[in-house]
């Protein structure tokens, strides 16, 4: 490759990461959503519905034209097929990509400056640009329910031996609460508890349930995992990819935490990215935002993990759990019986790649 090339090809990417920040722009002041139940409509009338400054929203109107998210009839704008996938809202929405290039671009320049001194500033940076932590949880949610729903969750008999009794689901870091809510969808026994370091998220958490009228037997409220006191014992703890987010400060005290919290014959469920055992395998094009991710998992005091870490963790805390790994080895989920072992647990189908694609943080496609 010629230097022409090399420069064509990095001009190619940064015209990229500008049409995803266009994009955010629209996500995040619901621009997209409303331009698509207008039909149309001039900047003005756009910003009116949005409640916004009409001469930014006259400025995102061109800077989206000019990036093939509206079209244009004179003064009227609409939604191409591309700006219509940026709605949260559509099927298979595109939302992540917008919010996790901007959330990207935040942690790069926390890296930059971070590395000069080696300050480890904690999770409270997600908090630190006000538009984005709002989109944190249903960026998630966005990229990881689905796979939740028809692959994970038909796969892991546990889920459905707490509904059976009723049992109590303690989500750990539970975000905006989607994975818990996707449980109670599913299991109309289960009740549910998600703990979240941010007030936002548990608000969010809170919103959303009652909106799907899940709101009495969902419960969410702040808290600290290591600090944290369950009112009683669970019958099933969950870690959706946020084990590698408390980790570093004492894995053998936290296993121990989770085997204490669990009733006889309850389960610890892992869900975690799979850091890879080989420096080589990051070059995969499917594992290059997993190698950026974990620089900005280090800014919050945090690193991904290796599989066998976790079998060590689950096995020195006495609930031997194999981990099993997606296909392309980038996730993995681990159940493990807890409580003193009362009853084994089954483990996800091991004769099917598909379903044992279980785990990712920060991202397949996203910062956690």
């Amino acid at each position: 490759m010629n230097d022409h090339d090399l420069k064509a090809g990095f001009r190619r990417h940064a015209q990229a990461a500008l049409s995803l920040n266009v994009a955010y722009i629209g996500v995040v002041n619901g621009l997209f959503s409303r331009l698509h139940e207008l039909g149309g409509a001039t900047p003005g009338a756009l910003a009116a519905a949005c409640a916004l400054d009409a001469a930014y929203t006259l400025r995102w109107c061109e800077a989206a034209f000019a990036f093939e998210y509206l079209d244009a009839d004179g003064e009227v704008f609409r939604l191409t097929p591309s700006g219509e996938a940026m709605r949260p809202e559509a099927p298979d929405s595109l939302m992540p990509m917008a919010v996790q290039s901007v959330l990207s671009a935040h942690m790069a320049e926390r890296a930059a400056g971070l590395m000069r001194t080696g300050e480890r500033p904690g999770e409270s940076v997600l908090a630190e640009r006000a538009t984005v932590l709002p989109w944190f949880g249903p960026m998630l949610e966005r990229n990881f329910a689905a796979l939740f729903e028809n692959t994970i969750c038909p796969s892991v008999p546990a889920f459905a031996a707490v509904d059976a009794r009723g049992g109590l689901a303690v989500d750990l870091g539970c975000g905006n609460g989607w994975y818990l809510r996707a449980l109670a969808r599913r299991f109309g026994r289960l009740r549910g508890l998600g703990v979240d370091g941010f007030a936002e998220n548990v608000e969010q958490a809170r919103r959303s349930a009652d909106g799907e009228g899940l709101g009495r037997r969902l419960q969410f409220r702040r808290g600290d995992v290591h600090e944290l006191t369950l009112e009683e014992p669970a019958d099933l703890i969950a870690m959706n990819r946020a084990l590698h987010h408390v980790w570093e400060k004492d894995p053998d005290a936290l296993f121990a935490w989770l085997r204490g919290n669990l009733k006889p014959g309850g389960y610890v469920v892992i869900w975690e990215p799979a850091w890879p055992r080989e420096r080589a395998a990051l070059r995969e094009p499917g594992r290059r935002a997993m190698a950026f991710q974990n620089l900005a998992e280090h800014v919050q005091g945090n690193h991904f993990l290796r599989p066998e870490e976790i079998v060590q963790a689950f096995g020195k805390a006495g609930m031997p759990a194999p981990v099993h790994l997606s296909a392309a080895a980038k996730a993995a989920v681990g159940v493990a019986p807890g409580g003193g072992g009362a009853n084994r647990c089954t483990q996800p189908q091991a004769n099917s790649s598909s379903s044992q694609r279980c785990a990712g943080s920060l991202n397949d496609s996203a910062t956690s």
